[in-house]
């Protein structure tokens, strides 16, 4: 039983206490003298390696075998011994014999720990379950402070893979529990929806989950406006997070529903979608900002007979600027990546049709590509949807970061801690609301402050009726009763535009009136009014708890790869890497070295 040992400075004597606490306080008293009794050998070696540790000594075995154990110091001449064996008749280990009585303080010689990694990894197992992304450095560094026991990085590296594998376990039976914690969530959160699907072999496939306070809180204050958009998990059995995202009146995340999958399918968001029309069940007409990929196209208009689809304008970017590649130079994409961003965010027909001709000037079939994308999808001259100008379905990036620090939990726990987080997150908006005082909320309030600075300098000219016209750098017309300015940005953002703001204040209305009431404080109190309540027993039901035992569910069968995750990130349209490109004949991918024309 010689395991791997490594140095420790402290030796009984130092001021252990003072520099390494945790292991002095939890395990100074883990062998208490002649007597103590263990129920087996291993857990008495257990007891004996935690107490030298806390009290700074290293010891070796003079005898170790099913019967027996003698210990003694490892420093020469000391007097400090234990003796234990089975008490007879039981199963039961006593410690029969002890020299409590050290001489070897101060010693010259460095002590020796036995730091094996299985030791390690039960040390680190708890810290683990809650940051799945414990790094090895930070392991390290954790048990030399807390501990006294120096690791390098692969002796931590491999501790935190034992860990892993003594939470599989949990990992394995979370996927079991999930019928339980279904009933659960229903129980401890009335109205909520959380459904869960099996395939044949009784393996995972799908779980939704919709809480009650997210479907009260969209329904009641937050626009039909929802963001579909899917992160992979990087978990032991992998999988992918589909999340439906919607903006509260302030232009935060406000989490409708999210479902755990097996993988991304058509037929996976066609069943997500229909959990959420189960979920949210609005009579007014719903605006999804979403990737034209995946089957979406064709579920969004099966599943909800009011709605718009509004293709994100990321993914429609990332798919031209990859149609494009090697075709075009570097600076020949990142032209009509720009140009096609602008005619996106045109609110006019004359401003989306400069920016499509200049694409057409550096290439006729990149134009012919805008063109039959779909542009009354995606642009805002032709946009139907009401998308408050909201153009890519990431809207809801902080939810995904959220999922980034749990997404190697077991599901259970997994989901749990995103219950947690948007939890946290209502009550502390709700909190932080009921200081306003404003009739808008903060940023909608700011915007309209800053539209009102402009319309100072606007001059306003009745043209008839309801209608206005606005000059300043450019001439609009405003038409009050239908909240219509030619200019689009009333339209588009749900707040007056600065022409609009000052015909209100030539003929004395208030533009607070016309202000989408999605903006107000009241509507933002009422998103957050209804609470998320905790799921108590996430990791196991108690005792005769669950009534759903008899239903089996197994890990689905993918597993993650071995090795280190792939970091490699999609080219960014930012910066879109510059291509090799030949001196010779201007081909691209190569260099003159290399042209096969030389």
């Amino acid at each position: 039983m010689e395991l791997h040992e490594t140095p420790l400075v402290s030796v009984l004597g130092s001021s252990s206490d003072d520099k390494h606490p945790k292991a002095a306080q939890q395990w100074e008293n883990t062998i208490t003298g002649v007597d103590q009794r263990f129920n087996s050998f291993g857990e008495f070696r257990e007891a004996l390696h935690k107490f030298s540790i806390a009290h700074g000594f290293a010891y070796r075995y003079k005898k170790n075998d099913s019967h027996r154990v003698t210990v003694k110091c490892k420093s020469q001449g000391c007097p400090w011994r234990i003796y234990a064996s089975r008490l007879s008749t039981t199963q039961l280990i006593c410690i029969k014999k002890m020299n409590t009585d050290h001489t070897c303080e101060g010693a010259a010689v460095k002590a020796g720990y036995r730091a094996t990694r299985g030791w390690v990894g039960s040390i680190i197992k708890e810290k683990l379950k809650v940051s799945p992304n414990y790094k090895p450095k930070d392991i390290a560094d954790d048990i030399k402070r807390e501990y006294g026991i120096q690791l390098n990085y692969s002796q931590a590296w491999r501790a935190k893979e034992i860990a892993r594998e003594q939470l599989q376990g949990s990992y394995k039976e979370a996927y079991n529990q999930l019928p339980y914690f279904c009933e659960r969530i229903k129980e401890t959160n009335p109205g909520s929806v959380a459904a869960f699907t099996t395939k044949e072999d009784s393996s995972f496939h799908r779980f939704f989950v919709s809480f009650h306070a997210s479907i009260v809180g969209f329904r009641e204050g937050c626009r039909p406006l929802i963001f579909l958009d899917s992160t992979p998990l990087n978990s032991k059995y992998q999988g992918v997070l589909l999340a439906a995202i919607a903006a509260d009146g302030d232009d935060g995340i406000f989490p409708v529903a999210f479902a755990v999958v097996d993988a991304e399918t058509d037929d996976n968001w066609h069943w997500f979608l229909l959990e959420l029309k189960s979920a949210v069940s609005i009579s007014q007409q719903i605006t999804f900002v979403a990737d034209v990929q995946n089957g979406l196209k064709k579920s969004l208009t099966e599943v909800f007979d009011k709605c718009y689809h509004c293709y994100c304008l990321r993914h429609l970017a990332e798919k031209l600027n990859k149609d494009l590649k090697g075709q075009f130079s570097h600076e020949a994409r990142r032209f009509m990546i720009n140009d096609f961003y602008a005619a996106a965010y045109a609110p006019k027909l004359e401003a989306f049709q400069r920016s499509a001709d200049n694409i057409k000037g550096i290439s006729p079939e990149a134009y012919n590509w805008v063109i039959q994308s779909g542009p009354e999808h995606w642009a805002n001259a032709f946009s139907g949807g009401a998308r408050y100008n909201h153009m890519t379905s990431n809207f809801g990036q902080q939810f995904y970061s959220w999922v980034s620090e749990a997404h190697e939990l077991p599901i259970t726990q997994m989901i749990d801690v995103l219950r947690g987080k948007t939890m946290e997150a209502f009550y502390s908006r709700r909190v932080e609301s009921n200081q306003w005082v404003t009739r808008l909320t903060p940023s909608k309030e700011e915007k309209l402050q800053k539209e009102t600075t402009i319309a100072r300098s606007l001059q306003v000219l009745l043209s008839q009726g309801s209608t206005f016209e606005v000059r300043g750098e450019s001439v609009d017309i405003v038409d009050i009763d239908h909240w219509d300015c030619s200019c689009k940005g009333w339209q588009l953002t749900g707040l007056p535009c600065c022409h609009a703001i000052a015909v209100f204040e030539c003929i004395g209305r208030n533009p607070y009136d016309y202000c989408s009431r999605y903006f107000t404080v009241e509507s933002y109190r009422s998103t957050y009014a209804e609470s998320i309540h905790p799921v108590p027993n996430v990791d196991r039901p108690l005792p005769g708890e669950s009534s759903l035992a008899a239903v089996t569910v197994t890990p689905p069968p993918t597993r993650r790869p071995p090795g280190r995750p792939k970091m490699k990130q999609a080219e960014s349209l930012d910066i879109i890497k510059r291509q090799l490109q030949c001196s010779k004949c201007k081909g691209l991918g190569h260099n003159k070295k290399t042209c096969k024309d030389s």
